[in-house]
């Protein structure tokens, strides 16, 4: 059923304070096209958001997304109280850092989507991972992941710092990215913020 005219209102009020980088009428406008996509699905979570399938959809369509992994990453990043679904608070609030968000909201909402175990660190492992499934595979190489592990190790090599390089390596022969690793790069050189993979919508 369409949401009430004053529930829609109240809603609109709320997320207009925590979505800031949207006014009142783009957050309504986002809440009704939430609620007609949702409306539009057939899926068992309707009635309380968007499933995975259909905000890969949404992703693809809307923002021109086409690597799994990254869509898979972008939805944990959305759903922030784990549940599987992304309800229209977590969907316009999402959508603010995505789309307006500050440098340094990006620089932690990519950080977020590539710490794929979630442990605080983006690991050699991690970055081989996303890597490959976004880099377009070569028919003329014979071994296309010697080519990604060499990626691999010149974004350590750019990206961590001495400390992290020497403390992981020393312990169990695996750099990783910390978060002040990743924002220092960054803030050093904007291009790196999606170095891994694109999670955020391109320009147009």
């Amino acid at each position: 059923a369409a949401m009430s005219r004053k529930r829609l209102q109240q809603l609109a009020d709320s997320l207009g304070r925590s979505a800031k980088h949207f006014n009142k009428s783009e957050v309504e406008c986002l809440i009704k096209l939430f609620d007609t996509l949702v409306a539009e699905s057939s899926s068992r979570f309707a009635a309380a958001g968007f499933d995975r399938n259909m905000f890969r959809d949404t992703l693809h369509s809307a923002f021109g997304m086409t690597d799994d992994m990254i869509m898979d990453r972008v939805f944990r990043t959305f759903d922030r109280d784990n549940d599987s679904c992304i309800s229209v608070v977590e969907w316009v609030e999402g959508l603010s850092v995505f789309l307006r968000g500050t440098l340094e909201e990006r620089i932690k909402y990519c950080f977020e989507v590539y710490d794929l175990n979630g442990d605080g660190y983006i690991s050699r492992e991690e970055m081989f991972q996303m890597l490959k499934n976004s880099l377009l595979k070569q028919p003329s190489e014979e071994d296309p992941d010697e080519g990604i592990k060499d990626l691999v190790d010149i974004a350590l090599k750019k990206m961590a710092s001495t400390y992290s390089l020497w403390y992981f390596s020393d312990y169990d022969h695996d750099g990783k990215l910390s978060f002040m690793d990743f924002e220092k790069a960054v803030r050093d050189e904007n291009l790196l913020l999606e170095a891994f993979g694109p999670c955020l919508p391109d320009i147009k």
